[in-house]
């Protein structure tokens, strides 16, 4: 009789992992898949980046079933440490934020109007119109520290500017954006 028909306790469900029956697999994504994907894309927003990480998670709960310990807590926990490490160790990947990186100003704004989010629009609260009204190097330093993720170091490094002159960019951009602001 498959598994799968009926509810099985975790301790049988982790015997039966550890034993490598492939129903135990399909039981196992079947009831928790809609669980750990809940809590994956709770840390990472894309839908096709949140389900490769689920799918890794998955991986990793049958490739590491030995080292879960009943006596440290329950097998749900378990799977949703791995699956929550995962997704930060995805969030915090080169590959990730490389893509927030290669992402311009134009394609953020457009990517929160596609979301519907039409209480976050960017160009209706007016800050287009203030960072234009910029100079160039400090719109480039906040459109890199806001909209593109870069630390100042790594402004630094990257563009190979002195880091005390990305702070001072900063500093003045967000002053200006301030006097900017005030003013209308």
């Amino acid at each position: 009789m498959s598994i799968s028909n009926h509810q099985i306790d975790q301790d049988q469900l982790v015997a039966q992992i550890k034993a490598r029956q492939a129903d135990a697999f399909s039981y196992l994504y079947d009831n928790y898949s809609a669980a750990i994907y809940g809590s994956i894309s709770r840390i990472i927003n894309d839908e096709d980046i949140a389900k490769e990480v689920q799918q890794d998670a998955f991986m990793k709960f049958w490739d590491k079933i030995d080292q879960y310990d009943a006596a440290k807590g329950r097998f749900f926990t378990w799977m949703v440490n791995i699956s929550r490490n995962l997704a930060i160790d995805k969030l915090r990947s080169k590959e990730m934020k490389k893509v927030g990186k290669t992402d311009n100003i134009e394609s953020y704004v457009s990517g929160i109007e596609r979301d519907n989010l039409d209480h976050l629009n960017i160009d209706g609260i007016g800050l287009k119109e203030t960072l234009t009204s910029l100079r160039d190097e400090e719109r480039f330093i906040l459109e890199m520290v806001y909209f593109k993720g870069y630390t100042q170091s790594e402004i630094s490094e990257e563009f190979d500017i002195p880091l005390g002159t990305v702070k001072t960019r900063l500093r003045m951009g967000l002053k200006n954006m301030r006097n900017v602001l005030q003013v209308e």
